[in-house]
Parts: C-alpha cells; sequence; structure tokens
C-alpha cells in the first residue's frame, strides 16, 4: 500500500480504507456475494491505539525513511528492443537501526502489496520492530503499476487502459523487480554478505512465499502472513472463503447467523413489493435511493465478510455486528435486526447516512481486477445451502466474458499452479523447499485457502485460532492478547534459527 510527509499510525491505518471499510473485487459472477479484497492494512482503520506514540512514529519516519527509485527493466523474460524500456521504480529504506555490511547485518525486505507502499511505512509492526530486534535495515519495495512505480510515467489507469503496457503488469514481472533492487541495493551498500529476509501480508505473502521459491540465492527465508496460496485451480473448496465467515458468526451467536441467513429472502420479498426498493431505502438510512436490490445486499455481503477478515481484537467487529443484531429491540423484524447490526458495525464512523454507491461505483479500473482477470483467478463462490449467504456458485464462463468485456483477454486458471506449484505442495516442497513460515490467523477467510500444517522442519506453519487476517505482522499493541504475543515470538525465534545457521555457514565457508 517518494515518502514526503509520511503519516502518523492512526492516519496510515485509515487510508487505505478510504472507502469507509475496504476496496473490494468480484471474483465470480455479477450477482455473488462481494468479499474483502486481499491487503493488510484494510480493515484495520478503527484501532490506532499502539505502543508506538503516533507523533513519534511520524517524525522517525519524516527523519529515517529515505525513497529512491531504482530505473527497473520493464521486461525481464524478453529480449525485444521494448523489453529494455526502464522506469522510475519506488523503493524506501530505513537504516536507523542497521549494524551495518562489515557486520554482515540482515535486511528486511517487505514485499509490497496491491497498493502504493506509502500507506505501508510506520505500519507494519513485524519491519520496525524486526529491524531493532535483529539489527537490520529495513527495505520496503512497491509493486508495479501501483503508487509511483507505473511504467512511461502512466497513471495507474492510463496504464490499464494500454493493452500494450498492462501486459507487462504481473506477478513473476513484480518479484524480478524485487529481485532486481535487493541485490543492486546490497552491491550499493558493499553488503554481498548481508542475509536478506523478506516479508509480505495477503497477496504480498504470496509474493514472500514465491520469491523465496525462486529467487532463493536472494533471500534465506520469507515469512508470508495469510497468504492465501492454495486458493487456485480448485486446490481447495471453492466455498471455503465463506464457509470460514459464516463459521465466524456462528461461533459468536446462532441466533445472529439464523437472522443473517434469513435476511436476503427477505430483502427480496420487500424489493419485489410496489415502492418496495424505496422501502428498503428507508429502512437502511441510504443517502441515495435504491436502485436494486442487488446494491443492498451486496453492501451487507462485503460488511459481513470484512468483518470477519479483519475480527481483531479489541473491537471484534463481528461480535459488534451481532450483538447490534441481537440487541434490536422486541419486535424488530428481520431486516430492522440487520440495520442495527450495520450501525453497530460503524458505530465510530458516525454516519448520517449510507452510500451504497461508494462501494462499487468507481469507474476507475483498479489493478487488482487486472490480475484477477489475467493469473490471479481464485475460484470463490458458495452454493445452495452452504453458507449463511446467498448462493453464487463461481461461474468460469461468466467470469472469462466479464475479463474479456473489461480487457479482451482471457484469464489463464491454471498459470499461477504452473509457474508457482500448489498442487501436493507437501510433497512437493517438502523435497526442495525451506525456510518460509506461513501464518494464519484461523478467522481469517483466507486462511481457508493457506498452508495451516508443517511441511518440514524449516517450512513452518504458525496459526491462532483467533486471529485475523495480516495481524501478525502489524504493530505490537499494549493490550494485545497472549495468544498473538506468542505467535509473534514464535516466528521470531524461527528467524533467529535461520540467521543463527546462515552466519554459521558463512564463517564456515569463508
Amino acid at each position: 500500500m517518494a515518502i514526503r510527509a509520511p503519516r502518523s499510525f492512526q492516519t496510515a491505518l485509515w487510508l487505505p480504507c478510504l472507502l469507509i471499510l475496504l476496496l473490494f473485487v468480484t471474483f465470480t459472477r455479477a450477482s455473488s456475494p462481494r468479499i474483502s479484497k486481499l491487503g493488510v492494512l484494510r480493515g484495520y482503520n478503527k484501532e490506532s491505539k499502539s505502543v508506538y506514540d503516533s507523533s513519534l512514529i511520524e517524525s522517525e519516519s519524516n527523519k529515517n525513511y529515505q525513497t529512491f527509485y531504482y530505473d527497473q527493466t520493464l521486461d525481464h523474460f524478453n529480449y525485444q528492443p521494448v523489453s529494455y524500456t526502464t522506469f522510475r521504480h519506488k523503493y524506501v529504506v530505513n537504516f536507523k537501526h542497521w549494524r551495518g555490511a562489515k557486520k554482515a547485518a540482515p535486511i528486511f525486505a517487505y514485499m509490497g502489496e496491491e497498493s502504493s507502499l506509502d500507506n505501508d511505512l510506520g505500519s507494519i509492526g513485524f519491519m520496525m520492530e524486526g529491524a531493532r530486534r535483529f539489527g537490520a535495515l529495513e527495505l520496503y519495495i512497491e509493486h508495479r503499476f501501483y503508487g509511483e512505480s507505473v511504467p512511461y510515467g502512466f497513471t495507474g489507469e492510463e496504464a490499464l487502459k494500454n493493452a500494450s503496457v498492462r501486459g507487462y503488469f504481473s506477478s513473476a514481472q513484480a518479484i524480478a523487480d524485487y529481485a532486481e533492487v535487493i541485490i543492486n541495493l546490497k552491491k550499493n551498500l558493499s553488503a554481498e554478505s548481508s542475509p536478506v529476509i523478506v516479508a509480505g501480508g495477503s497477496y504480498g505473502g504470496m509474493l514472500a512465499t514465491w520469491f523465496r521459491l525462486k529467487y532463493p540465492h536472494v533471500a534465506i527465508g520469507a515469512l508470508a502472513s495469510s497468504a492465501p496460496i492454495l486458493y487456485f485451480d480448485d486446490i481447495v473448496p471453492s466455498n471455503a472463503y465463506f464457509s470460514t465467515v459464516t463459521k465466524d458468526f456462528q461461533e459468536v451467536s446462532l441466533s445472529c447467523y439464523n437472522t443473517i441467513k434469513s435476511s436476503w429472502s427477505e430483502i427480496d420479498r420487500v424489493a419485489a413489493k410496489p415502492n418496495g426498493l424505496s422501502e428498503l431505502s428507508k429502512k437502511f438510512n441510504t443517502c441515495k435511493p435504491l436502485k436494486t436490490a442487488s446494491g443492498l445486499k451486496d453492501y451487507l455481503s462485503t460488511l459481513f465478510s470484512g468483518a470477519a477478515q479483519y475480527d481483531r481484537p479489541p473491537s471484534y467487529p463481528v461480535t459488534a455486528v451481532c450483538k447490534g443484531i441481537d440487541g434490536g429491540a422486541n419486535g424488530t423484524d428481520i431486516l430492522g435486526r440487520i440495520f442495527s447490526g450495520m450501525v453497530a458495525y460503524h458505530k465510530e464512523d458516525d454516519k448520517k447516512c449510507f452510500d451504497l454507491d461508494a462501494f462499487f461505483s468507481a469507474d476507475k479500473l483498479s489493478g487488482w481486477d487486472w490480475q484477477t482477470c489475467s493469473e490471479m483467478v481464485m475460484p470463490i463462490g458458495n452454493g445452495p445451502n452452504d453458507t449463511m449467504f446467498p448462493a453464487s456458485p463461481f461461474v468460469y464462463k461468466e467470469f472469462k466474458d466479464s475479463c474479456m468485456n473489461k480487457y479482451g483477454v482471457e484469464p489463464r486458471p491454471h498459470w499461477v499452479t504452473t509457474y508457482y506449484g500448489g498442487q501436493h505442495i507437501k510433497r512437493v516442497l517438502h523435497k526442495f523447499g525451506s525456510n518460509i513460515i506461513f501464518s494464519n490467523g484461523l478467522r481469517d477467510p483466507y486462511s481457508s485457502g493457506g498452508v495451516l500444517e508443517n511441511i518440514s522442519d524449516s517450512i513452518l506453519a504458525v496459526s491462532t485460532k483467533k486471529g485475523s487476517h495480516c495481524l501478525d505482522i502489524l504493530g505490537t499493541r499494549a493490550d494485545d492478547p497472549e495468544w498473538l504475543t506468542a505467535q509473534r515470538k514464535k516466528e521470531v525465534k524461527i528467524i533467529k534459527r535461520w540467521l543463527r545457521k546462515y552466519y554459521n555457514d558463512l564463517h564456515r565457508f569463508a
């Protein structure tokens, strides 16, 4: 997600959430439930308390985070003249805690995800705390086609509209970019002996995993937080995401779950009445009159899935929603209770009305939308009675047609598993992989597509039953629960072991 004025911790958490809660993407047909887009910080705008004082972070960021630009190769995999075109690729370095090249002090490299890099700075606790603990250099690398790192000086939207240019927008090109930046930086710092640990969350966690597998000579290990690398090519059930959301709500309140499950048909019933959409608009206090019932259902689906995905302490949004739904006054009808849950979720936002269109009406093309239409084909859907959501199976033909209409290209649903692997992952990685931490919080719906079992003695799964999306790599809070602190300590212990072995080998083979 140049640092001209790095933001405070609170603001950094807020910026990715300007569309009220999240940016969204539909992986299935147009009538499917909306799900929360991958992303590290989205959904965490409501809790800004941290052991870090926000003013100190802002001051430290201004002083210590330095922005650089690398002349990045446009196309790493071809030798046509156009492939040698370069663009300004942004990366940010914090040298404050680095013990230096002479001591072969480590470099912690953060794999930028599907947003501007600015929002990650001062927000990724793993990077800041890791730099202090290990005397490491902090390196943040922006993903091509996001933020300032767009070829030909285009805006992101201009690049996406250009069929010739957007063809260079892929995960393989991105991790090749990261390799070039890391190798060049180490050379410039005379730090060839400094070990590199790569890290990322969500899509960035997927990139960290794939980087370690594709570039083991560049990074000695990877921390992949909430990385759903198995949600491709039918490795996991299509309905796994929505099943996890449903389970989260059932565990909090069965009555809340039943109310939600009953609400969809009630919305349709009311919408079918004369002036039914007007009645729903008043019932849910929408800023603009509803045009379709699906607009309301999309909004609610997004809210419920987002609450589950980012169900973090201390606010626990699933609990907040269910308290609102279950706490309706006697005689409150189903939709009245759903609205109470909606209000409870947005309690701190002080809304006069709810602008449902703000979630979905943007005309701008989305970088992540392109990525899902090209290679990141995650077949998320659900069948009848599978979950608390309306039935909406993933229909590849409809998905393909939608992508063809937008971009004129057909998705490659098998490419991720062809290029990076995924099928039979335990058997395959046990043979040749090493030094990867797959961390997950099991309340996160995307954990259903993550690696949840140890693969070897160095490819390890570190999960927490109560954790949520990317929670482990965010900044430490004074009120963090013991289970979260224990998860982070375990990750640190594993990384210490990697570094100890690296330095032993460095001295042995010197």
